[in-house]
């Protein structure tokens, strides 16, 4: 009994002996992040090769492409992935085989494009797990946070001194606190609208990728707008003239609730955009969001110091300077969510993707703030959105002064104010 009782105990020992010095299994526990982003890279141009060749209609090559994509190479980003993210690992492993099985199935082409693009936005979404911002990203991050919010509040105070100067130079002091009130009003409506869009768009029955797309095409539109504020000083001094009309109006009826109106009309209007920009940010800030988040805070730190800097103490301050360089920031801004847009509604399978192979690809961070994807038509439509800038700077900087200094008029149109 000994005796055996000792050779057992000297087998589990062997047994466990070798079992730490045998090589771990099939896994490559070498994969390292770097390796698993280049796989991943691989498993990004086999699924687009896959839904091409459906597309062609040869689906058994089709179908060989997608399943080699996952066996292939997605299966080493599995290792690293599985550590970060099981539940990630998990959604991915079941939009390859949806893939397979849709091609083998022979189902419609517009349902294997859309499972085909949830799997690239899926694997966009290994990669955010899978690397480190660095530094770039979050710096970018950081300036476009703090020059939306402190641009936007920044023309709201002046807005707001500009009513409360008039009501003081008409000797209507009394009617400061409703108008105050109102822009306090103002301020957590556009908080609270800020919340009411992202409830919507979570409950919306659509696809994360549409959503992002239609809500950064809206920010797209309201940045081109608001980035030729030189280009639209006439509509900004008639946005003025109509505020200190309401202002007249109300002090001259003594209406407490119409002058709570007009402070909230003069913010509410910058918050709504503000609230919508910031949608579009957070959508394709994905793992920076903390960095979004110190911008703001920044932000509404610098604004409390401007907005004591003009109440309080009654300076003033460079304007002029500060929204030069912020619109450089909103135009770079709008670039990028150009180049953004055009790749959700991508990966909403509403647009064709060109991949062009030539192309340098940033890290996903980079790409994201940036826009730069690289597929032809993302790249055309950031390209055309900046030359229309160029030819709006070269007309108010380059031709607008050569016309003046000629002696020929100059429409007032909104271009040169």
């Amino acid at each position: 009994m000994r005796t055996g009782a000792w050779a057992l105990l000297l087998a589990l020992v062997g047994g466990l002996a070798i079992s730490i010095a045998a090589p771990a299994p099939a896994q490559a526990a070498d994969v390292t992040v770097t390796d698993a982003l280049a796989e991943l890279d691989v498993a990004r141009g086999l699924v687009d090769d896959a839904v091409a060749q459906y597309a062609d209609g040869d689906a058994e090559t089709a179908y060989t492409t997608a399943r080699n994509a996952y066996l292939d190479h997605f299966e080493y980003v599995e290792i690293p992935l599985r550590v970060r993210d099981e539940g990630l690992t998990l959604a991915l492993e079941e939009d390859f085989a949806a893939l397979r099985n849709q091609i083998e199935d022979g189902a419609a082409l517009d349902t294997v494009r859309e499972t085909g693009a949830e799997v690239l936005a899926g694997l966009d979404d290994v990669e955010r797990a899978l690397s480190e911002p660095g530094i770039a990203a979050p710096a970018i991050a950081g300036i476009y946070s703090f020059t939306i919010l402190f641009r936007e509040g920044v023309e709201a105070v002046l807005i707001v001194a500009a009513v409360l100067a008039y009501l003081e130079a008409s000797r209507n002091i009394a009617y400061r606190r409703p108008v105050i009130l109102g822009v306090g009003a103002a301020i957590l409506a556009s908080i609270a609208t800020y919340f009411l869009i992202s409830v919507v768009l979570q409950l919306a029955p659509a696809q994360r990728e549409l959503l992002e797309a239609f809500t950064a095409l809206a920010a797209v539109a309201v940045l081109f707008y608001v980035s030729f504020w030189l280009l639209s000083k006439v509509d900004h001094r008639r946005w003025m003239e109509f505020v200190k009309s309401r202002v007249w109006a109300a002090a001259a009826t003594g209406s407490t609730f119409a002058l709570f109106g007009v402070g909230f009309t003069a913010v509410y209007r910058e918050g709504v955009e503000t609230a919508l920009f910031y949608q579009a940010l957070f959508g394709f800030s994905r793992g920076l969001e903390l960095w979004v988040l110190v911008g703001v805070l920044v932000a509404a730190a610098a604004l409390v110091a401007v907005a004591y800097a003009v109440f309080r103490a009654g300076r003033r301050i460079p304007v002029r300077l500060f929204l030069g360089v912020a619109v450089i920031v909103l135009i770079v801004l709008s670039v990028a969510f150009a180049g953004n847009t055009v790749r959700a509604f991508q990966q909403a399978a509403v647009l064709p993707v060109t991949f062009l192979e030539s192309m340098p690809r940033l890290p996903i961070f980079l790409a994201d703030l940036t826009g730069w994807h690289p597929t032809l038509e993302s790249i055309i439509a950031q390209l055309i959105l900046a030359a229309v800038y160029a030819a709006g700077a070269t007309w108010l900087f380059v031709i607008t002064p050569r016309r003046a200094a000629r002696g020929v008029p100059v429409e007032h149109s909104g271009a040169a104010g």
